[in-house]
């Protein structure tokens, strides 16, 4: 379960980040404009991360699996939809949220 854990704590960590990220940007906090691979790079590991995460819980036969793997949707929808228009990028980003809290309640208790 050590493996699991860890890898759903990274999932939910590097989800976190990219959302504060993009959050901060559409609020213009902070400009990535010279740095967009910042955020295009954290969605990649955000994906990656999730992806691992969902074969452990399904190799460990863990209920992590089933509250989780419902992310590869939203992230999906992320890269099929574009950044444009922001109300919509945004709705499908925090559509990830609750898989992210549940695999980590899951993995954590």
């Amino acid at each position: 379960m050590n493996l699991l854990r860890t890898l759903v704590t990274a999932s939910a960590g590097a989800y976190t980040a990219n959302c504060a990220l993009g959050a901060s940007v559409a609020a213009r906090w902070v400009s990535t404009s010279n740095v967009r691979w910042i955020h295009h790079g954290l969605y990649i590991t955000t994906s990656a991360v999730t992806a691992a995460a969902c074969v452990a819980a399904v190799r460990e036969r863990s209920p992590v699996a089933a509250v989780l793997a419902p992310a590869v949707v939203p992230l999906f929808l992320l890269q099929r939809h574009g950044a444009r228009p922001l109300r919509r990028h945004t709705r499908d980003a925090l559509a990830a949220a609750p898989c992210y809290v549940a695999g980590l309640a899951l993995a954590w208790r």
